[in-house]
């Protein structure tokens, strides 16, 4: 059961006392704090004594309808608001439309409706104190459950961190938050080794001397002296060359510095945080990343998940960026009913830097109070994984399973179209026939036909 000072809660505002009863041990059952409310008054009254994060309210009430109580409350009081209703009615919908509110339902309630109602209300909630947090790290799955322990037990220690994953994946933010939980009172210093001219990157990371090359008019700190009783993010370490990565490994082993162009062994006390988006042990085979590096910047290694693979923390990080254009922009949007659905089917690719993206987009081009998620276009997922294996997310059609099974099977099999035939249990015909088929439809990715 989560503290109770972190439970999402709902007021239900409802005359029919068995209704609202019921209604609350569903909430209860979800955990959510539940109050309730049999009038108008009542209702302000509790009110009155704080936020909820969901407010269900009976369009008809004793003394007043719920359009009085909208009337009276400021949108920012209660973030959620739900209307509910025994009897249809074109006018009451029509009234509906425009204000700041989560649904329209029809009583009795339908149980999948309600729980659809609490989880949005839920990610909402949980995305305020969230976004509160100081390292800005969001996340519910139990990938980043863990990752909060490993934060809390690596931090203070004196080790290198590594951290993988795709683009898109948070990997700075992790390295930050290192840095944060740990007991380091120099500065963090983040340096993307992929952004730099190779033979410009020994100058920033070390430093150089006046004079020493062409243009270096006066002595430059580098970054391992700026980050001197701090932290230093390498991002992207296997785009460093590999001459660079000799001394990089030198300097972690010494402790000292040389500037370019000096002879001074400086000392330096800084702390590594590495990531890159590739796979470690592939970099290594391929050259990429020297592993006596790999190594001694390995001491402990965080990997995080695509966006893909963390179920519905794709709507809690869209409720913390809503949550954050509104106090950017001054104003009280939240995502419509049916977003949950438009974000969990989508791959997302790009992973939290696409999402950002998506959902400023859809919060400026929306005029209401409503934030409307686009249909989102199948994209390509990157597959970062060995060579046997093929991630698949839902949303894809059949067609591009069947196109992607083909395509890495050929690749596994160089080729061999009788032999991937028999893999895949069918004719080589068939393999002729869907190769075809994706050269009739332009599919740049296929192996001569």
């Amino acid at each position: 059961m989560a503290d109770a000072q972190q439970q999402p809660s709902v007021l239900i505002v409802d005359d029919d006392a068995n209704f609202a009863s019921a209604a609350a041990d569903f909430a209860r059952a979800h955990g959510f704090q539940t109050s309730i409310a049999h009038s108008l008054e009542e209702s302000r009254r509790a009110m009155g004594r704080g936020m909820s994060d969901l407010t269900m309210l009976d369009v008809t009430l004793p003394d007043g309808t719920a359009f009085d109580l909208l009337a009276e409350l400021d949108a920012r009081q209660h973030s959620r608001i739900a209307l509910m209703t025994g009897e249809t009615s074109l006018e009451t919908a029509r009234r509906a439309v425009g204000l700041p509110v989560l649904d329209y339902l029809l009583k009795p309630l339908c149980p999948q409706q309600f729980e659809s109602l609490l989880s949005q209300a839920s990610a909402r909630a949980l995305a305020q104190i969230a976004g509160a947090r100081p390292d800005g790290i969001v996340g519910d799955c139990d990938a980043m459950r863990q990752l909060t322990v490993d934060l809390d037990r690596v931090a203070p220690a004196r080790v290198s961190v590594l951290i993988t994953g795709e683009s898109g994946t948070g990997k700075e933010l992790v390295a930050r938050a290192v840095h944060d939980r740990s007991r380091r009172r120099g500065a963090f210093v983040a340096v993307n080794c992929g952004a730099i001219a190779p033979d410009l990157l020994a100058s920033h990371l070390f430093g150089h001397e006046r004079g020493s090359f062409t243009g270096a008019q006066q002595r430059h700190v580098g970054y391992f002296e700026q980050a001197n009783r701090g932290t230093l993010f390498l991002d992207e370490i296997t785009e460093m060359p590999p001459a660079l990565q000799v001394y990089l490994l030198r300097v972690l082993e010494t402790g000292e510095v040389t500037r370019v162009g000096g002879s001074e062994n400086i000392p330096v006390d800084v702390r590594i945080v590495a990531a890159t988006n590739r796979d470690p042990i592939q970099s290594i085979e391929q050259g990429k990343l020297r592993e006596d590096l790999y190594y001694r910047l390995a001491d402990f290694v965080i990997a995080l998940p695509p966006l893909r693979a963390r179920g519905t923390d794709v709507v809690l990080l869209a409720n913390v960026f809503v949550e954050r254009l509104n106090a950017e922009h001054g104003q009280v949007k939240q995502l419509a009913p049916d977003a949950e659905r438009m974000l969990v089917r989508h791959g997302w690719p790009g992973n939290i830097r696409e999402l950002r993206s998506v959902v400023q987009r859809a919060y400026l081009l929306s005029d209401g109070p409503l934030v409307r998620i686009p249909v989102l276009g199948r994209r390509a997922l990157p597959l970062h994984q060995d060579d046997s294996s093929i991630v698949f997310h839902v949303g894809m059609s059949y067609a591009d399973v069947e196109r992607e099974m083909l395509l890495k099977t050929l690749t596994k099999v160089d080729g061999d179209k009788t032999e991937a035939a028999r893999i895949l249990g069918v004719s080589v015909r068939t393999i002729h026939n869907q190769l075809a088929r994706l050269a009739v439809a332009g599919d740049d990715a296929i192996p001569h036909v």
